[in-house]
């Protein structure tokens, strides 16, 4: 079985999940390399669709996701990855999540603390 890289440009979405608590962390997307690098590795690596190439997780931040489970969805074109995840959170804004927001009353509130200072990681390039 091979993964569809048809339908989204040649990219798969790839959810990220905590494999201890199920907390999802991230949503990102790959494309064939970027998926056969995360194989090869163990580590997530994605596509950035807005850099147009790939990038490991944690490249900058030291924040890696090591990979300890992939699933995939019954049209092969969409993934769930099962994570550790090394450092104190996933986000580029300084949360574990990228998920730190809620919607309540028609607005969107955070709902989390931040885990890190975003500007000591990324040098204010966040």
């Amino acid at each position: 079985m091979d993964l569809d890289f048809s339908k989204l440009d040649g990219l798969v979405t790839a959810v990220i999940q905590d494999h201890l608590t199920g907390r999802v962390l991230m949503v990102g997307f790959m494309n064939e390399e970027a998926y056969r690098k995360t194989l090869e590795t163990g580590c997530a690596v994605f596509y950035s669709r807005s850099r147009k190439k790939l990038w490991l997780k944690g490249e900058t931040s030291g924040h890696r996701l090591i990979v300890k489970r992939i699933a995939a969805d019954c049209d092969l074109d969409a993934l769930l990855l099962q994570v550790e995840a090394l450092g104190p959170g996933v986000c580029h804004e300084g949360y574990q999540s990228c998920f730190f927001r809620e919607l309540r009353e028609g607005a969107w509130v955070v709902t989390d603390t931040r885990t890190y200072d975003p500007d000591a990681v990324y040098g204010g390039k966040a």
